[in-house]
Protein backbone atom coordinates (compact mmCIF):
# COMPACT_ATOMS: atom_id res chain seq x y z
CA UNK A 1 0.00 0.00 0.00
CA UNK A 2 1.43 3.45 -0.93
CA UNK A 3 2.81 5.55 1.88
CA UNK A 4 1.33 8.88 2.85
CA UNK A 5 2.91 11.81 1.00
CA UNK A 6 6.03 13.09 2.72
CA UNK A 7 6.97 16.72 3.28
CA UNK A 8 7.30 18.71 0.01
CA UNK A 9 11.11 18.73 0.16
CA UNK A 10 11.29 14.92 0.40
CA UNK A 11 11.58 13.31 -3.02
CA UNK A 12 9.40 10.25 -3.52
CA UNK A 13 11.37 7.42 -5.11
CA UNK A 14 10.09 4.45 -7.10
CA UNK A 15 12.52 1.52 -6.97
CA UNK A 16 12.81 -1.24 -9.57
CA UNK A 17 15.08 -4.04 -8.33
CA UNK A 18 14.94 -7.75 -9.17
CA UNK A 19 16.81 -8.88 -6.04
CA UNK A 20 14.79 -8.55 -2.79
CA UNK A 21 17.80 -8.53 -0.44
CA UNK A 22 19.58 -5.87 -2.47
CA UNK A 23 16.35 -3.88 -2.82
CA UNK A 24 16.11 -3.72 0.98
CA UNK A 25 19.69 -2.44 1.21
CA UNK A 26 19.03 0.14 -1.50
CA UNK A 27 15.88 1.29 0.23
CA UNK A 28 17.76 1.74 3.51
CA UNK A 29 20.49 3.68 1.71
CA UNK A 30 17.95 5.96 0.08
CA UNK A 31 16.13 6.59 3.35
CA UNK A 32 19.41 7.44 5.06
CA UNK A 33 20.10 9.89 2.23
CA UNK A 34 16.79 11.61 2.86
CA UNK A 35 14.57 10.07 0.19
CA UNK A 36 11.19 8.39 0.63
CA UNK A 37 10.86 5.05 -1.16
CA UNK A 38 7.14 4.86 -1.94
CA UNK A 39 7.15 1.66 -3.95
CA UNK A 40 9.24 -1.30 -5.13
CA UNK A 41 8.79 -3.50 -8.22
CA UNK A 42 10.88 -6.55 -9.16
CA UNK A 43 10.51 -5.83 -12.91
CA UNK A 44 9.36 -3.23 -15.42
CA UNK A 45 5.85 -4.70 -15.53
CA UNK A 46 3.29 -2.04 -14.59
CA UNK A 47 5.97 0.54 -13.86
CA UNK A 48 4.21 3.56 -15.40
CA UNK A 49 0.89 2.80 -13.71
CA UNK A 50 2.45 2.20 -10.29
CA UNK A 51 4.63 5.28 -10.61
CA UNK A 52 1.58 7.45 -11.29
CA UNK A 53 -0.43 5.79 -8.51
CA UNK A 54 2.33 6.31 -5.97
CA UNK A 55 3.14 9.83 -7.26
CA UNK A 56 6.85 9.15 -7.62
CA UNK A 57 9.20 12.07 -8.26
CA UNK A 58 12.12 9.87 -9.26
CA UNK A 59 12.66 6.33 -10.58
CA UNK A 60 15.69 4.24 -9.67
CA UNK A 61 16.32 1.07 -11.66
CA UNK A 62 18.84 -1.39 -10.20
CA UNK A 63 18.79 -4.55 -12.32
CA UNK A 64 21.37 -7.25 -12.88
CA UNK A 65 20.43 -7.69 -16.55
CA UNK A 66 18.20 -4.88 -17.85
CA UNK A 67 16.38 -5.71 -21.09
CA UNK A 68 14.25 -4.14 -23.80
CA UNK A 69 11.17 -4.14 -21.56
CA UNK A 70 12.76 -1.76 -19.08
CA UNK A 71 13.77 0.57 -21.92
CA UNK A 72 10.21 0.53 -23.24
CA UNK A 73 8.96 1.41 -19.75
CA UNK A 74 11.43 4.30 -19.55
CA UNK A 75 10.19 5.58 -22.90
CA UNK A 76 6.59 5.48 -21.67
CA UNK A 77 7.52 7.38 -18.52
CA UNK A 78 9.38 10.01 -20.54
CA UNK A 79 6.40 10.39 -22.86
CA UNK A 80 3.48 10.37 -20.43
CA UNK A 81 4.85 11.28 -16.99
CA UNK A 82 8.45 12.51 -17.28
CA UNK A 83 10.57 12.29 -14.14
CA UNK A 84 14.31 11.74 -13.59
CA UNK A 85 15.31 8.09 -14.13
CA UNK A 86 18.56 6.69 -12.75
CA UNK A 87 19.73 3.24 -13.85
CA UNK A 88 22.35 1.17 -12.02
CA UNK A 89 23.61 -1.84 -13.94
CA UNK A 90 26.71 -3.91 -14.50
CA UNK A 91 25.88 -3.95 -18.22
CA UNK A 92 28.50 -1.84 -19.99
CA UNK A 93 27.49 -2.29 -23.62
CA UNK A 94 27.73 1.07 -25.35
CA UNK A 95 24.71 0.43 -27.58
CA UNK A 96 22.48 -0.39 -24.61
CA UNK A 97 23.63 2.66 -22.66
CA UNK A 98 22.89 4.89 -25.65
CA UNK A 99 19.46 3.31 -26.00
CA UNK A 100 18.82 3.89 -22.29
CA UNK A 101 19.68 7.59 -22.59
CA UNK A 102 17.45 7.88 -25.67
CA UNK A 103 14.64 6.21 -23.70
CA UNK A 104 14.83 8.95 -21.06
CA UNK A 105 17.35 7.67 -18.51
CA UNK A 106 18.91 10.77 -16.89
CA UNK A 107 21.94 8.95 -15.45
CA UNK A 108 23.43 5.50 -16.10
CA UNK A 109 25.83 4.03 -13.53
CA UNK A 110 27.78 0.87 -14.30
CA UNK A 111 28.60 0.24 -10.66
CA UNK A 112 26.26 -0.68 -7.84
CA UNK A 113 24.34 1.78 -5.73
CA UNK A 114 26.65 3.00 -2.96
CA UNK A 115 24.95 4.48 0.11
CA UNK A 116 27.70 7.09 0.43
CA UNK A 117 27.34 8.23 -3.18
CA UNK A 118 23.62 7.97 -3.75
CA UNK A 119 22.71 11.59 -3.01
CA UNK A 120 25.22 13.26 -5.38
CA UNK A 121 24.36 10.78 -8.15
CA UNK A 122 20.65 11.48 -7.82
CA UNK A 123 21.20 15.24 -7.56
CA UNK A 124 23.19 15.21 -10.80
CA UNK A 125 20.47 13.14 -12.48
CA UNK A 126 17.79 15.59 -11.33
CA UNK A 127 19.83 18.55 -12.58
CA UNK A 128 20.37 16.84 -15.96
CA UNK A 129 16.66 16.05 -16.20
CA UNK A 130 15.65 19.64 -15.48
CA UNK A 131 18.18 20.93 -18.00
CA UNK A 132 16.84 18.53 -20.64
CA UNK A 133 13.25 19.61 -19.98
CA UNK A 134 14.24 23.30 -20.21
CA UNK A 135 16.06 22.75 -23.52
CA UNK A 136 13.14 20.73 -24.90
CA UNK A 137 10.69 23.49 -23.97
CA UNK A 138 12.94 26.16 -25.50
CA UNK A 139 13.09 24.15 -28.74
CA UNK A 140 9.32 23.69 -28.79
CA UNK A 141 8.80 27.40 -28.15
CA UNK A 142 11.17 28.28 -31.01
CA UNK A 143 9.43 25.87 -33.38
CA UNK A 144 6.04 27.27 -32.42
CA UNK A 145 7.25 30.84 -32.92
CA UNK A 146 8.60 30.00 -36.37
CA UNK A 147 5.34 28.29 -37.32
CA UNK A 148 3.30 31.27 -36.11
CA UNK A 149 5.46 33.68 -38.11
CA UNK A 150 4.94 31.51 -41.19
CA UNK A 151 1.16 31.61 -40.70
CA UNK A 152 1.18 35.40 -40.24
CA UNK A 153 3.29 35.90 -43.37
CA UNK A 154 0.95 33.65 -45.36
CA UNK A 155 -2.10 35.61 -44.19
CA UNK A 156 -0.42 38.92 -45.00
CA UNK A 157 0.43 37.64 -48.47
CA UNK A 158 -3.18 36.66 -49.11
CA UNK A 159 -4.47 40.04 -47.90
CA UNK A 160 -1.95 41.88 -50.09
CA UNK A 161 -2.93 39.82 -53.14
CA UNK A 162 -6.70 39.96 -52.72
CA UNK A 163 -7.01 43.55 -51.51
CA UNK A 164 -4.07 45.08 -53.39
CA UNK A 165 -2.63 46.59 -50.23
CA UNK A 166 0.86 47.01 -48.84
CA UNK A 167 2.53 44.67 -46.33
CA UNK A 168 2.19 47.30 -43.57
CA UNK A 169 -1.52 47.64 -44.29
CA UNK A 170 -1.97 43.86 -44.24
CA UNK A 171 -0.13 43.69 -40.93
CA UNK A 172 -2.35 46.44 -39.51
CA UNK A 173 -5.47 44.58 -40.61
CA UNK A 174 -4.31 41.43 -38.88
CA UNK A 175 -3.43 43.32 -35.72
CA UNK A 176 -6.83 45.04 -35.71
CA UNK A 177 -8.65 41.75 -36.24
CA UNK A 178 -6.67 40.24 -33.40
CA UNK A 179 -7.59 43.10 -31.05
CA UNK A 180 -11.27 43.17 -32.06
CA UNK A 181 -11.70 39.42 -31.62
CA UNK A 182 -9.55 39.20 -28.48
CA UNK A 183 -7.29 36.55 -29.98
CA UNK A 184 -3.58 36.28 -30.76
CA UNK A 185 -2.32 37.36 -34.17
CA UNK A 186 -1.45 33.82 -35.30
CA UNK A 187 -5.04 32.74 -34.65
CA UNK A 188 -6.34 35.80 -36.49
CA UNK A 189 -4.02 34.91 -39.36
CA UNK A 190 -5.38 31.34 -39.46
CA UNK A 191 -8.91 32.69 -39.69
CA UNK A 192 -7.93 34.98 -42.57
CA UNK A 193 -6.26 32.09 -44.39
CA UNK A 194 -9.33 29.88 -43.93
CA UNK A 195 -11.65 32.58 -45.31
CA UNK A 196 -9.50 33.70 -48.23
CA UNK A 197 -8.57 30.19 -49.31
CA UNK A 198 -12.16 28.93 -49.19
CA UNK A 199 -13.27 27.94 -52.72
CA UNK A 200 -15.64 30.50 -54.20
CA UNK A 201 -19.00 29.27 -55.52
CA UNK A 202 -20.02 30.26 -59.02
Amino acid sequence: MPEQREAPETLRVMLVDDQPARALQVQEALQKAGYAVVGHLPSASGLLQKMEAWQADLVIIDLQSPDRDILDSCSLISQFNPVPIVMFSALQEREFIEQAIQAGVSAYQVEGLDANRVRPILEVAIAQFRSHIALKKALQDTQQELQERKVIEQAKGLLMATQKISEDQAHSQLRQLSMDAGIRMPEAARQVITILQKPQRN
